[in-house]
Parts: C-alpha cells; sequence; structure tokens
C-alpha cells in the first residue's frame, strides 16, 4: 500500500509522531506533504510527548489525529494512553500507526525481540483496537477497517494501524542533509583516540555501531564498550549510573541528539549529581538517522549551551576534527562533570555492520572489565 493512500484513508489532518525505519515511506510521504509545518506535522521528542500534542488537537478541533510510531515507543505512551486518552477518563480518540519491529517469525535485531512480541499485547491490555497491515493488505480492506475505527472513535476510544516490515511504500525517498562536514565515525575515531582503558556507553542506531567497527579495524577489544542497543534516551543515564557507583574510574557517554532530546531531563539529573568522572558527548546532526534522516528540533539549538542552562560546569560545541581533539583532552584534563556538542554531517558508511556479539555478551564482558 502507498503510504500516501493510508494517510488519505485516515482523514486527519494533524501528524505527531517519532520517526522509525519500518514507517519510513510514511514519514518520507508526510515530510513531502507537509514539512514540519506545526500546523499539521510535528516530529516529537518521545512518543508520550506526541499523545499529548495530539489530545491538544483534538480538544480544539474535535478532529481524531494520528501518532506513528516504532513499537518501542509504546512504553512512553501508556501513561497518556491510560491516563489522558482513555474513554475511561477524557475519551480523546487517537489514530495509532505502530511501525512492527521484532514481529515474531521476521528477523530483526535483539532489541526488538521481545518488544515485537508483546507489541498487540500491549496495544491490546491498553483497550487499543488493531489491525496489522501487511504487503498483502488492499487499500479498500484497510478502509473498510478505518470504518470500524471510526465507530470507535466516536465513544472516544483510540485505534492503531500495526505495519509490518515492507507494507508501506513512497514513491521516492526523501534525501536529508545539513551543512556541517565531520563525519559521525571520523568524531567517533577521534574520541576513541582518547579514551584509552576508560569506559565507554554508546547510544542506540548507528553511534554503536560504529564504535564495535573502530574497534575492530583497530585491533581493540569490546570489552571496554557498553552498546545501549536499545531504551533510546537512556543511554546518559546509565552512564551516570555507572559514573556513581565507581567514581574511581573515568566513563565517556557518546550519546546522540534525538536520543537526548527524547529523555532530556535527564540533564538536568546529571548535572545535580555532578559525577566529575563523567564526559558527555552529544553528537549533534540534527536527524534521527538511524531510521532514515528525518529532522530533529535539536539542529537549530545548541546542546551545549541547554546543558550549561541545567547546570553542567564545562561544555563546549565543536564542529571540525581539530577542535573535537582539542575539547576531548581538555576534558581529560579537567576532571570535572563536561559535555561536548559535537556538529555533524548527516551519513553513514554504506557497509556499516553491526556488532557480531549478542546483547548479553557485550554486558558480560564489559561487567568483567569493571
Amino acid at each position: 500500500m502507498q503510504a500516501k493512500e493510508l494517510i488519505e484513508l485516515s482523514g486527519a489532518s494533524f501528524f505527531a509522531g517519532v520517526p522509525d525505519s519500518q514507517l519510513k515511506a510514511l514519514c518520507d510521504t508526510l515530510y513531502e506533504m507537509y514539512g514540519t509545518d506545526p500546523a499539521h506535522h510535528v516530529i516529537c521528542a518521545n512518543e508520550g510527548n506526541a499523545c499529548a500534542l495530539a489530545a491538544g488537537c483534538h480538544l480544539a478541533t474535535g478532529q481524531v489525529p494520528v501518532v506513528y510510531m516504532q513499537n518501542s515507543g509504546e512504553g512512553n505512551i501508556i501513561n497518556p494512553a491510560a491516563s489522558l486518552l482513555s474513554d475511561r477518563v477524557y475519551g480523546i480518540p487517537v489514530l495509532f500507526i505502530v511501525g512492527w519491529r521484532g514481529e515474531p517469525g521476521v528477523h530483526d535485531e535483539p532489541q526488538h525481540i521481545f518488544q515485537g512480541e508483546v507489541t498487540v499485547k500491549l496495544l491490546e491490555d491498553m483497550e487499543i483496537a488493531s489491525f496489522v497491515i501487511g504487503k498483502e493488505t488492499t487499500t479498500e480492506q484497510a478502509a473498510e477497517v478505518m470504518t470500524g475505527f471510526r465507530t470507535l472513535f466516536e465513544k472516544g476510544k483510540s485505534a492503531a494501524f500495526v505495519v509490518r516490515k515492507g507494507a508501506l511504500s513512497a514513491d521516492a525517498a526523501v534525501g536529508y542533509t545539513n551543512t556541517h562536514t565531520l563525519l559521525r565515525e571520523d568524531a567517533i575515531r577521534t574520541i576513541l583516540a582518547e579514551t584509552g582503558d576508560d569506559a565507554v556507553i554508546a547510544t542506540t542506531g548507528k553511534a554503536g555501531r560504529e564504535v564495535y567497527e573502530l574497534r575492530d579495524a583497530a585491533g581493540q577489544t569490546h570489552a571496554h564498550d557498553f552498546l545501549t542497543v536499545g531504551s533510546m534516551g537512556h543511554c546518559s543515564s546509565v552512564a551516570l549510573g555507572l559514573a556513581i557507583a565507581k567514581p574511581e574510574k573515568r566513563f565517556w557517554c557518546i550519546d546522540g541528539d534525538g536520543a537526548a532530546l527524547m529523555h532530556l531531563g535527564a540533564l538536568p539529573v546529571i548535572a545535580s549529581c555532578h559525577p566529575d568522572n563523567l564526559i558527555h558527548i552529544v553528537i549533534n546532526n540534527g536527524a534521527h538517522e538511524s531510521v532514515g534522516g528525518q529532522p530533529t528540533v535539536m539542529g537549530g539549538r545548541s546542546v551545549a549551551e541547554i546543558a550549561a542552562a541545567c547546570g553542567y560546569p564545562k561544555t563546549v560545541r565543536v564542529a571540525d576534527e581539530e577542535a573535537l581533539a582539542d575539547a576531548v583532552r581538555k576534558a581529560k584534563e579537567a576532571h570535572t562533570l563536561t559535555l561536548i556538542e559535537v556538529c555533524c554531517a548527516i551519513g553513514s558508511r554504506a557497509d556499516l555492520g553491526r556488532p557480531k556479539t549478542s546483547a548479553m555478551e557485550n554486558k558480560h564482558a564489559f561487567m568483567e572489565m569493571l
């Protein structure tokens, strides 16, 4: 099914969500149609944020908005879905479009497997009716389902389309770019050149994959790295927990702008704990690159300034390799909580691989190293 057909079937004029690779055709089509015009399309910090935005839209207009997300975002919508949208509370209807990563029987990465198993069940537990869209689903079938969904909407209930891999298509993919020239992989290489025997905690997505491949290319052990393959937005909090528990050891957190944005409240918490053994690096390319390159709102903002306002004692923003190398060396010498924002281009190697070790193997090796 064409993503545009699903958009038209929804009857919605307002869309909010967090991009997903499985929904890339939908995300690209929405971007082509509306860009980031807030009257029609908002790329949110997290999925709960999108639910609340949708609720405001319904309260103001009476319309049924659409919230799109990867199924990993179901955790972020449970609270607003149960305590705000539910027909037992305010009865605010929303149409969810959920990318089904980790669908049983379909090969996927380890962080998606359990989430994939419980995707439909979580919707059922929240009393959200669902219909699975696959490659074989016709526009007529989806339209018939929407007719039933509209009956639920009139009762203040929500409903969801769960989208299988490859079920949606678009005429052409959107190419996302920015004005920066420093490649993320080169930035990470510069960082790893200075970490030595320190511990590195890498965020989910391509940053962690690049850490793994750079270690391989240099013939180095992976034992010093904890790759946070799931739980987007929580990498910095994992790093904080480690830094508090092991004050004699230095920790480097390699974060992303989309991940940092998803749970931005972690920044003042980290600052309030002020661990002198934590260096927090945010790679900011203004994009959700690991799922297609769709923009985040951080591209036009300074993460370093936000961190400083949250109470980080030392922050710096860099945009080239030389400045990054200097910032990293100074951070090592400072022995205080530091945030380094690295402005990077959008893009990665076409042959970028994935870790060959399991998440459990990574955990055990990392704990043994500590």
